[in-house]
C-alpha cells in the first residue's frame, strides 16, 4: 500500500502534536508536583510538625502526583493507561503481600510521627527496651540505654504494646520504701524524713510530699516518701535522698533492719 508524501506530513503532524502535548503534561505536570510539594512541606512546618513527617508527606505528595502526571502523559500519546494502571496495581499488591512486615512498621512509623506519643530527646520503654528517643524514622526507632547502648526498634514493635514515656510530664513523683525497727519511735522517724526532704531544693512544695506507713512487714514498719520533682532531677533526688535518709537515721539511731529469722534449738534428751 503506498502512502503519499502528504498523508506522511499529517502522520507526523498528527504525532508530532501528540508528543509535543505528552512533553507538555510532563514538564508541567512535574512542576506543579515539585510545587505542591512544597507547599505541603511549607503548611507542615507552619503547624510545627516533626522534620521527618515533614519530608515523608512532601515526598509522597511529589511522587503521587508525578505517576499521576505520567499516566496522563502516556494517554496522551494513545497508550492505552487502563491496562497499565493495572499492571501497575497487580505489582503494587504483590510488592505489599512481600512486604506486609515492613509496610506494617512503615504504616507505624507514620502514626508515630503524626500522633507524636514521644519525640526525640523523650527517655521510655518500649518493646521491653527502655532509653532516649535518638532518631524517629519511618521503619525504625532508635534508641539509647543509659549505659549508651544503640538499640534500634521496628516500629512496629514499638506501637504493638505499651509505650511508657518518662519524659512526657514536667515533674514526676520519686518513690522510696523507708524500713525502721519495730522498736524505733515512727513519729520521730517521719520528722527526719520530713527534715531530709525540706533540706533539698529539689524537692518541690506543690505537690506536696507524701510520708506515710504503709505496711507492718515481717522484719520491718516500712514508710512510703513520695516527694515530687521536677523530671530532669528525678534520678539525682532519688539517688541523693537515700543517700540522705540512711546517714540521718545512722545520727539519729533509728534503724533500717534486714531480714532476720529466729532460730530456736531443742535439747532432747534420750
Amino acid at each position: 500500500m503506498d502512502i503519499s508524501i502528504d498523508e506522511i506530513g499529517n502522520l507526523i503532524i498528527f504525532y508530532g502534536v501528540k508528543l509535543l502535548a505528552a512533553i507538555v503534561i510532563f514538564v508541567v505536570g512535574k512542576w506543579l508536583a515539585n510545587k505542591i510539594s512544597k507547599l505541603v512541606q511549607k503548611g507542615m512546618n507552619k503547624r510545627g510538625a516533626d522534620p521527618a513527617l515533614e519530608h515523608f508527606l512532601a515526598s509522597l505528595a511529589y511522587y503521587g502526583l508525578l505517576i499521576f502526571v505520567a499516566i496522563a502523559a502516556l494517554g496522551q500519546l494513545g497508550i492505552q493507561t487502563a491496562s497499565l494502571v493495572a499492571v501497575v496495581a497487580a505489582a503494587g499488591l504483590a510488592v505489599g503481600l512481600a512486604l506486609q512486615g515492613s509496610l506494617a512498621n512503615f504504616a507505624a512509623g507514620f502514626l508515630i510521627l503524626l500522633f507524636k506519643p514521644f519525640r526525640v530527646g523523650d527517655y521510655i520503654e518500649a518493646a521491653g527496651t527502655a532509653g532516649t528517643v535518638g532518631k524517629i524514622l519511618i521503619f525504625t526507632t532508635e534508641l539509647t540505654t543509659p549505659d549508651n547502648k544503640k538499640v534500634i526498634i521496628p516500629n512496629g514493635q514499638v506501637t504493638g504494646g505499651n509505650i511508657i514515656n518518662y519524659s512526657a510530664n514536667d515533674t514526676r513523683r520519686v518513690d522510696l520504701v523507708m524500713g525502721i525497727s519495730y522498736g524505733d519511735d515512727i513519729d520521730k522517724a517521719k520528722s527526719i524524713l520530713e527534715d531530709v526532704l525540706k533540706a533539698d531544693e529539689r524537692v518541690l512544695e506543690d505537690p506536696a510530699p507524701n510520708i506515710a506507713v504503709s505496711q507492718l512487714a515481717d522484719s520491718s514498719v516500712n514508710l512510703i516518701v513520695r516527694p515530687w520533682a521536677k523530671t530532669s532531677d528525678y534520678w539525682g533526688l532519688y539517688w541523693d535522698l537515700t543517700e540522705n535518709i540512711k546517714k540521718r537515721f545512722d545520727k539519729e539511731g533509728v534503724s533500717i533492719p534486714f531480714p532476720q529469722r529466729d532460730v530456736h534449738l531443742y535439747e532432747h534428751k534420750e
